[in-house]
């Protein structure tokens, strides 16, 4: 699943054409995920048709905080990031990867990668998503090591990415090189127009190209193009947040001894939201469970956060990061930094979840400005 749609001409989908297009997607057995209204946020639940999209609804947000809003028009796709992303999907917060009987009868129950994952459709994926889903393939597909559950699911997948016309408050994916337009990796591609009641498409896969020949639509004209592909640039002039303009890895070695750290400590709770919301944070730690009787054992992968105290807890010696300013050294470092040195790239993708779910409004852009002196 790559490429950027270069190689197909355009197309055009009414609100019809996107109708149909979740249908087809139903029809061939995928469980097709996307954006929906529910307790008073945009989140991502299994929709059973395009009626369950959040039409007419945007959303604000600014540090700490988080409000839908009612559009004066039927866009579906007309909002920022919301509390959750795709990697629940791919990555889930809770996985059972044993299963056994203490007097050994029948063979042990083993969650892995063959064992019928979903076939899941993303319907809805932004740029700075897209990203971190690559991020992801990066971190857990291709490696030595790699997680065969998580690379299972990624090879079922089929994305719909959406190009952003309407950046949200926080969102800062242009300057770190991931959006508004979605980048490869994608199937299809939509860019919504006309308040919702028309579509760009762009294919970049065989597999898009077969599921959008099953949809009404037709060829897109020269000006629709043209149209499209300029609001998507200009949403790149809109963004809510910037990172400063040098390099973080650099930034974040010269200031490691910085009085900011602690600063940021006096607001910071290490309640671990930043990493949940995140959508390229990783960690995970492992737990056994038995029944009460003792004949009945398994073993649970859950996601973890390096802002627990326990996470680098060393036995015999304790935690080796007992502070709240060394542990969110520890997450900015590795996430804006040493994440380059392990795995080639950042582990930022600027969607801002973690700014508007932090319940003190700790501003990681804000924080790299004042580290840069731009402040």
């Amino acid at each position: 699943m790559s490429g950027n749609g270069a190689e197909h001409q355009a197309a055009s989908l009414n609100a019809a054409g996107l109708h149909r297009l979740v249908e087809v997607l139903i029809e061939r057995g995928y469980r097709v995920v996307g954006p929906t209204l529910r307790d008073n946020a945009i989140v991502l639940a299994e929709l059973e048709s395009a009626d369950d999209l959040p039409r007419g609804w945007g959303v604000d947000v600014s540090p700490g905080q988080y409000r839908v809003r009612r559009r004066d028009d039927g866009a579906a796709f007309g909002h920022s990031a919301g509390p959750q992303s795709w990697k629940q999907f791919l990555h889930p917060p809770r996985q059972r990867i044993w299963a056994g009987t203490r007097d050994g009868t029948g063979e042990p129950e083993t969650d892995g990668p063959e064992n019928e994952a979903p076939r899941y459709a993303f319907l809805g994926v932004r740029g700075c998503d897209l990203a971190a889903i690559a991020t992801l393939d990066g971190v857990l597909g291709r490696t030595d090591y790699p997680d065969n559950a998580y690379v299972g699911r990624r090879r079922r997948a089929f994305v719909v990415a959406v190009n952003c016309t309407e950046p949200g408050g926080l969102c800062f994916c242009a300057s770190m090189g991931t959006g508004p337009a979605a980048g490869p990796g994608y199937d299809l591609a939509l860019t919504e127009r006309l308040g919702g009641d028309a579509y760009l498409v762009d294919v970049g896969s065989p597999e898009g190209a077969d599921v959008l020949a099953a949809v009404p639509h037709r060829a897109a004209g020269d000006d629709e193009i043209t149209s499209a592909r300029s609001e998507v640039e200009a949403a790149a002039d809109t963004m809510g947040r910037q990172m400063p303009d040098t390099d973080l890895r650099q930034l974040l070695i010269a200031n490691r001894e910085s009085p900011q750290w602690d600063e940021v400590a006096s607001r910071c709770l290490t309640c671990g939201n930043c990493t949940m919301v995140c959508p390229t944070c990783f960690c995970t730690s492992t737990q056994d469970v038995s029944d009460l009787t003792g004949e009945h054992a398994e073993r649970w992968r859950e996601w973890s956060s390096c802002f627990e105290f326990d996470f680098t807890y060393v036995h015999g010696g304790g935690s080796v990061r007992q502070s709240g300013a060394s542990r969110y050294r520890h997450w900015l470092t590795h996430k804006l930094g040493t994440w380059h040195d392990q795995f080639g790239m950042s582990g930022c993708v600027g969607c801002g979840r973690c700014i508007a779910w932090c319940p003190t409004g700790i501003d990681i852009t804000a924080e790299m400005n004042k580290m840069a002196g731009d402040d």
